[in-house]
């Protein structure tokens, strides 16, 4: 099982996450939707193609920026298309247990 915890707190675990250079994503159901909040963050990637980020609201903290996903991926990212992925700072881990 693969969890994402702040604060020793699971926000999201799953046995069915995709790997991609480093990084967990899950599949979006595997986290309460209450505590994301849209932002307005875009980045790009050479091969995935234009990420979207989420704020984390955690027990009257946010954590700006912490979640991404790629809305529309590319043909060669298709298998995220639907899952997030988290920056492990500010006290986030993503770890398998």
């Amino acid at each position: 099982m693969i969890k994402a915890i702040y604060n020793g707190k699971i926000i999201a675990e799953s046995n069915d996450t995709i790997k991609v250079e480093g990084n967990h994503y899950f599949p979006i159901e595997s986290i309460q939707k209450e505590i994301l909040e849209k932002s307005n963050l875009k980045t790009t990637c050479p091969w995935k193609g234009l990420a979207s980020y989420y704020h984390l609201n955690l027990d009257g903290e946010k954590l700006k920026d912490m979640v991404w996903y790629y809305p529309d991926p590319s043909e060669e990212a298709k298998p995220i298309k639907n899952r997030i992925a988290f920056y492990q700072k500010a006290g986030l881990q993503v770890m398998e247990e």
